[in-house]
């Protein structure tokens, strides 16, 4: 990993990482004492003393964290020990995560006297809990705020097989969204909490803006009292606006009035808009007339307008007063909200209480065809996100939680959930997570919980707009969206005394990751440590035979289908055949797809390989070949065809796009030429956070006997080709 051992570090090498000659003389002295004060030489436990005794610090510059850790690490062999551990859990922080105070209170009854401590016996524990999920989910649900108004006939009714594994929590009645809102024992939740904290953009030195829990339900309740003023029970109505505070008001409001949520990225252009108002039937949509962020503003009412002719009610993105004029059937947030009469506006409300499995949410996934699926969340969906999210990144009562995100997005639900239904306090920013502004919040609010994309660690890293701050209240970190980038964690870790950063990839169909970093294992950078709690996988060869437990490999991943809070069905496409056709049969069970490629490391860390299929992951945001290939076939009259394929770095991070192209009879183009049009095309028709990396002329491509594109071969080509750049 690095050409120089720890040892041999100098005064000019740490002068040459940005340190005064008085600095580096001293940080000499400091480190050499600290390496020789490690228990042995291994390279993992000398980097363990180092983050132990603080040597490094958050303001230390970024050229002395990649010394010190490259250099412990230089040594290492990554073929015959795995990804090197960069944090340790002690046995006291164990014991006081969610998970290790239940591991320790249950696991000698759970596991016998096999259990030890929440480390030693973490796997033996996730391994317990996807072979018995009854036994798990019976007290974990009584760590969240999840209240019953009829409860479950069992946790797991394994003989209804009309649903692959069964059905979950059976009978059960409740209003999810009501269990977000109410005060409770365990967790703690007072109507004097913290729900919300936020800032808007441009206010960096005012205070931090709070919201109780009570002052949250009141506001909820209102707009709950106008949506039934507007619509009828079970309406799908959508928003598509930034994760504001309104935002989320709105989002539980339709869910405790028993409507259904149709969730829109604001980032969407209008044809996206209007493909997913169709397939979810909405009945209007909530939006802004702009966007702000950045100091920039950003139409997004003229968009809903494009897309079609909807109710749209419109909230100003400043002040009071919405700065357009709207057409004669949308109504502006106030004249929707004055549909509660005076004497309606008592803070009771009566939550529409429905079956578990009923439909709160409608998400959109790219799938391989060009239609996004519609993937339906039901109340499990939502107990499955927050469940995670409290065993996995420790989500607790008095933590502080921020995650620049979407409701559009699948992180946005997550995020919401997993706040409201342990206790912890949400963190909104309302403007662009790029800048100095977003990290200043992030200190002056406390923030205890960071989620983050592996694009804007990179962008927050190679702008230093951070510098200066202080992130030493974060006591973890989390990543999903995209592959991360080794470097970049660094960075990121570094900066709050060398956190861990729980590493997430799931799926908006699993309500959740099926892989995870955990505060009760030793953490890599950019692999995940874990399936999560209560899921079992393989890794599939070729032939679709799974590779033995623990062993070395790569492959196809197969989930088993004793899932709680996964899809089992789809609006717009057969879920049957989408999730489970052409899946082998596996200990009686029929395997789930997933289409991720996983590297399961010596040591047992997992590393994600891509897709399995075309679909490709662009900025945290799975789209396919066939989207971008049929807005590229357009871009120019040169174009005969094209091809679209995703590219992992050579270092790591997101992936890259690349079209290749086949260009017609007698016509010439430029490569460079093509990938501005083909961007401005693809950012006007598709999303306009996407961008093409590469463009690539080809004579023709290579196909199968049936002439279907082989784009794997093209990806294989490109690499190749990046990998001989990179050595030049």
């Amino acid at each position: 990993m690095g050409k120089r051992s720890i040892s041999e570090v100098g005064v000019e090498d740490l002068v040459e990482a940005g340190l005064s000659i008085e600095e580096a003389e001293e940080f000499q002295r400091v480190l050499k004492d600290s390496v020789n004060g490690a228990k042995g030489s291994d390279p993992s436990e000398v980097w363990r003393h180092l983050v132990a005794q603080r040597v490094l610090k958050p303001w230390h510059p970024h050229g002395l964290h990649q010394l010190v850790y490259y250099s412990v690490y230089a040594n290492w062999d990554a073929n015959s020990r795995g990804p090197p551990p960069y944090w340790f859990p002690s046995l006291y922080q164990s014991q006081h995560t969610n998970l290790g105070r239940l591991m320790e209170k249950h696991g000698s009854k759970l596991l016998g006297p096999s259990y030890r401590d929440p480390i030693t016996s973490f796997s033996l524990f996730q391994k317990f809990s996807a072979q018995q999920p009854e036994a798990y989910w019976s007290i974990v649900l009584k760590e969240l705020s999840i209240s019953f108004q009829v409860a479950p006939k069992c946790i797991l009714d394994r003989s209804d097989k009309s649903k692959h594994g069964g059905s979950w929590l059976p009978d059960s009645v409740l209003n999810i969204a009501e269990c977000c809102l109410m005060p409770t024992e365990h967790p703690r939740k007072k109507d004097d909490s913290l729900a919300i904290v936020w800032r808007d953009e441009g206010c960096n030195d005012s205070d931090v803006k709070v919201m109780t829990l009570k002052e949250l339900r009141e506001q909820v309740i209102l707009v709950a009292k106008a949506l039934d003023a507007v619509f009828s029970k079970g309406d799908a109505i959508a928003i598509d606006m930034p994760m504001t505070v309104n935002a989320v008001i709105i989002y539980l409001a339709i869910v405790l009035s028993g409507f259904v949520v149709v969730s829109i990225a604001d980032s969407f252009a209008p044809k996206e808009i209007a493909t997913r108002l169709r397939i979810s039937k909405a009945k209007a949509i909530f939006t802004q007339d702009f966007i702000l962020r950045g100091g920039r503003k950003f139409p997004l009412y003229s968009r809903v307008v494009e897309a079609a002719p909807y109710k749209a009610i419109v909230l100003p993105a400043t002040g009071s007063n919405i700065g357009i004029k709207l057409r004669e059937q949308d109504m502006s947030w106030g004249d929707f909200l004055s549909n509660v009469n005076t004497h309606s506006r008592s803070h009771y409300y009566s939550a529409y209480y429905q079956p578990i499995d009923s439909v709160i949410n409608i998400l959109f996934s790219s799938g391989t065809t060009g239609e996004p699926k519609a993937i339906p969340w039901t109340q499990l969906s939502s107990i499955r996100c927050a469940a995670d999210s409290w065993a996995h990144i420790d989500v607790q009562v008095g933590d502080v939680a921020c995650w620049p995100t979407n409701l559009g997005w699948v992180m946005g639900p997550i995020l919401l959930f997993s706040c409201f239904l342990s206790g912890a306090t949400l963190a909104l920013y309302h403007g662009s997570p790029l800048g100095y502004g977003f990290g200043k919040f992030v200190q002056d609010s406390g923030v205890t919980i960071l989620g983050t994309v592996p694009s804007l660690v990179k962008a927050w890293k190679s702008t230093q707009c951070m510098k200066g701050l202080d992130w030493t209240k974060i006591r973890s970190f989390a990543s999903t969206g995209e592959v991360s980038n080794v470097d970049d964690d660094l960075w990121l870790s570094s900066q709050a005394y060398y956190k861990p950063i729980v590493e997430c990839c799931g799926g908006t169909e699993l309500a959740s990751s099926y892989i995870q970093g955990s505060l009760l294992q030793p953490q890599a950078f950019g692999a995940f440590s874990t399936a999560s709690m209560t899921t079992d996988l393989v890794i599939l060869d070729e032939h679709g035979i799974p590779y033995p437990d623990r062993q070395a490999c790569i492959g196809e991943v197969g989930l088993f289908p004793l899932y709680l809070g996964a899809t089992d069905r789809l609006l717009n496409a057969d879920h049957e055949d989408v999730y489970f056709k052409g899946m082998p049969l596996y200990k009686g069970m029929h395997l789930r797809r997933h289409g991720d490629v996983l590297k399961r490391t010596v040591g047992g860390f997992l590393i994600v390989h891509g897709r399995a299929d075309d679909t490709m992951n662009l900025g945290g945001i799975k789209t396919s070949s066939v989207e971008i290939e049929r807005v590229c076939d357009r871009a120019d009259e040169s174009v005969l065809e094209t091809a679209a394929v995703s590219i992992a770095p050579v270092g790591g991070g997101p992936e890259q796009l690349v079209i290749f192209v086949v260009l017609k009879n007698g016509h010439n183009s430029e490569a460079e030429k093509l990938r501005t049009k083909f961007s401005k095309a693809i950012q006007s028709n598709l999303n306009p956070l996407f961008k093409v990396s590469f463009v690539k002329i080809v004579p023709e491509f290579p196909r199968t006997a049936s002439n279907k594109l082989l784009r794997r071969v093209l990806r294989d080509q490109m690499k190749r080709e990046l990998s001989v750049r990179s050595r030049i």
